[in-house]
């Protein structure tokens, strides 16, 4: 079976239409994150990564190696019964280089001097190593990247003490390791891989939402399902307006705004974004004025959380932040109308 045959059937296993984005969850017991899989990019890579998950090979498997700046690397090793074992191996997958090896993005190790021997195990780049990883050994394979704020998560792993346990465990990381005794299970950091709960936009996902993450900005979303569209109001105001003199590079100062509207299918929306300027407050007159800037990506968890992914070439900004929901009023409907679907 050639790979995108694979990938098909894999994710129709997992009740995925090509609509829907395929994100991975990965927990650990420094927090959970998610990433999203390429699977256009890298259709054979992502098939092998999926294949491992459905077979229940990552189970029990916990983070083997952590360069500091460099890599956070799993997929080799399982903790099962106090005892260290390889996960074994499907046959090697072809190389499919192409995304440069950027922070946050999740690429597939392998052997030295063999461009196609990739098989379990896997790294998300803590630093930017495209210079290093992007032309060695054929190019390391990215097959996705870590969404919204996880990399914190990634950070704090990296950021663990580091112990030589001997081959292949020189660089392990250990959670409240002395150096005395045993490592245990509650040493290690273990990782627990499962497919992505997702939910398609329905319009219980209308409502205001905020990023948790951020003050002074929120979020306006309406979904019109009649017409398959989305429209996004995003605001943000500074919580001290700085003073008269102050030239804003976006909006003006102390309080800017811009809309989005474009399609969605699945749970992911694709919208151009529009910088809007003038008007004034219960009046037509002077119209206030939108002008083109750039593109966002809507994309929801569930019914209650979601990631906004943006482009605004006017500022040179570009990002991605995680939103999540005012109030919980619509939650009832959204999930119902999810249920609905999916029937």
């Amino acid at each position: 079976m050639d790979s995108r045959r694979l990938l098909a059937a894999l994710t129709a296993s997992f009740f995925i239409s090509s609509a829907f984005a395929i994100d991975v969850r990965l927990q650990t017991p420094l927090g959970e994150l998610e990433i999203e899989l390429f699977d256009e990019e890298a259709p054979a890579t992502v098939a092998n990564f999926l294949k491992y998950i459905e077979d229940g090979d990552y189970e029990q498997s916990f983070i083997h190696r952590n360069v500091r700046g460099f890599v956070v690397q799993g997929g080799g090793f399982r903790y099962i019964d106090n005892v260290a074992t390889a996960i074994p191996t499907d046959p090697p997958v072809m190389n499919e280089p192409g995304i440069s090896n950027t922070r946050g993005t999740i690429a597939m190790a392998k052997l030295a001097d063999n461009p196609n021997s990739a098989t379990s195990q896997w790294f998300i780049n803590v630093g930017d190593n495209a210079s290093q990883l992007d032309g060695q050994n054929g190019g390391f394979t990215v097959f996705g990247k870590v969404k919204g704020d996880g990399m914190e998560v990634i950070d704090a792993i990296n950021g663990l003490q580091i112990w030589n346990a001997g081959a292949p465990f020189t660089e392990l990381p250990l959670i409240d390791y002395t150096g005395v005794g045993p490592v245990s299970e509650a040493n290690l950091v273990m990782t627990e891989l499962a497919l992505a709960d997702s939910v398609p936009i329905n319009q219980g996902m209308s409502d205001s939402w905020y990023s948790p993450a951020t003050n002074g900005q929120g979020f306006f979303i309406i979904i019109w399902p009649q017409i398959g569209q989305v429209f996004l109001s995003w605001f943000t105001y500074d919580t001290e307006r700085p003073p008269a003199s102050v030239t804003a590079q976006l909006g003006e100062p102390g309080h800017r705004w811009l809309t989005a509207q474009g399609t969605y299918s699945g749970n992911t929306a694709v919208l151009d974004v529009y910088v809007s300027r003038g008007g004034i407050f219960d009046s037509g007159s002077p119209a206030p004025v939108a002008t083109p800037d750039g593109t966002m990506v809507l994309e929801f968890s569930d019914c209650n959380t979601g990631t906004i992914g943006y482009d605004i070439p006017s500022v040179q900004r570009q990002g991605e932040i995680s939103i999540q929901r005012i109030a919980l009023d619509n939650v009832a409907l959204c999930e119902f109308l999810a249920e609905q679907s999916a029937q």
